[in-house]
């Protein structure tokens, strides 16, 4: 999940520790987060001049309609914070072939994406070993 620090940053998110991520506009973005299930965990991205995971959430309630789209289009989910992570920059990833696929770097601007096990797992790795 990606948020640009202007808008909602980690620390808001670690301060606050349950928050619902809301304000999502785009039609693939919105189906990624139908998809999500309670206790599903998520990445923290934090876009912009930051371009790093920062941490890790867990869905605490799954999909539901958004109280800022006047339209009644879209929704939002809950997540909450669970643990900070080492950075892993966008610069990181996208120099490691591993992530070619990586949506983050084939469609940088949608702001909910589906992380594979494998990648997910090399993230935490690359976090832990800084």
């Amino acid at each position: 999940m990606k948020s640009e620090p202007e808008t909602w940053s980690w620390e808001q998110q670690k301060k606050k520790k349950v928050e619902h991520w809301d304000g999502v506009r785009n039609y693939q973005a919105a189906n990624y987060m139908k998809q999500m299930k309670k206790g599903d965990e998520c990445l923290f991205y934090s876009s912009v001049f930051e371009k790093a995971i920062k941490g890790i959430m867990t869905v605490v309630k799954e999909y539901y309609p958004d109280h800022t789209d006047k339209k009644g289009i879209f929704g939002m989910v809950d997540v909450k914070y669970v643990k900070d992570l080492k950075e892993v920059t966008l610069a990181e990833i996208k120099a490691d072939p591993f992530f070619d696929d990586f949506p983050l770097v084939k469609q940088s601007r949608l702001s909910v994406m589906p992380v594979k096990l494998n990648q997910w797992k090399k993230l935490i790795k690359m976090s832990e070993k800084k």
